[in-house]
């Protein structure tokens, strides 16, 4: 597995200072468990911060990001780079399969349009969750966004108007991106998708039924 796309420096200091929402954070967790470069990259951030953390101090005020980041460095175990462990037949990586309750062969499937989700539930008011199974082949309705995207793909492979993107690899989207993901024909595509904002349809009919699907 080659892994082409992966977290921004932004989000992924975000993750390590543990100020991302939960579903954001599910999906940088995720990319992490799959892809070791990634994982090297949280581990040399985290050990920079612990080294200049001693002749720091935060200024006063009401925002406890810098103690919380503190906190974390200080009694988490310094152990990203190395692989994470997994059951030798399990497909979905942890935390995910925590939050379904079992991995991809337990699951129940909801259809939507022309794929089909599982919407997984979080502590966060801020963004929605989604496990989705694109059939092969099949396009997904073409999209813009009304905030940010992101979509890691599990297993598959799908491509839009940037780039191709296999297993681990994350697409980070917004506004800016109007895109027609396709699954490639050899097998479905399922997906992590995690959004702030509705999606927003080019397809008249797509809009008319969006509240319907709840996406």
């Amino acid at each position: 597995m080659t892994i082409r796309h992966h977290i921004n420096d932004d989000l992924l200091l975000a993750y390590a200072s543990g100020n991302l929402a939960e579903g954001w954070s599910l999906a940088v967790a995720c990319h992490l468990a799959m892809c070791p470069e990634c994982r090297r990259n949280l581990a040399t951030a985290e050990a920079a911060a612990g080294a200049l953390m001693e002749n720091l101090a935060p200024e006063p005020g009401p925002d406890d990001s810098w103690e919380r980041f503190k906190a974390r460095l200080l009694t988490e175990p310094q152990d990203a780079a190395e692989p994470v462990k997994r059951p030798a037949k399990a497909t979905l990586p942890e935390p995910l399969r925590s939050y379904l309750g079992g991995d991809l062969d337990t699951l129940k499937w909801r259809s939507m349009g022309t794929a089909k989700q599982i919407v997984i539930r979080t502590n966060d008011n801020e963004t929605q969750v989604r496990l989705l199974r694109i059939g092969a082949g099949t396009p997904v309705p073409e999209h813009t966004h009304g905030g940010r995207e992101l979509t890691l793909v599990l297993t598959g492979r799908f491509h839009d108007e940037v780039d191709s993107f296999g297993p681990g690899d994350l697409e980070d989207a917004d506004g800016s991106l109007t895109h027609q993901p396709v699954a490639d024909p050899e097998e479905d595509c399922i997906c992590l998708a995690i959004t702030d904002a509705p999606l927003k349809f080019r397809s008249r009919l797509m809009r008319i039924i969006q509240p319907f699907l709840g996406i």
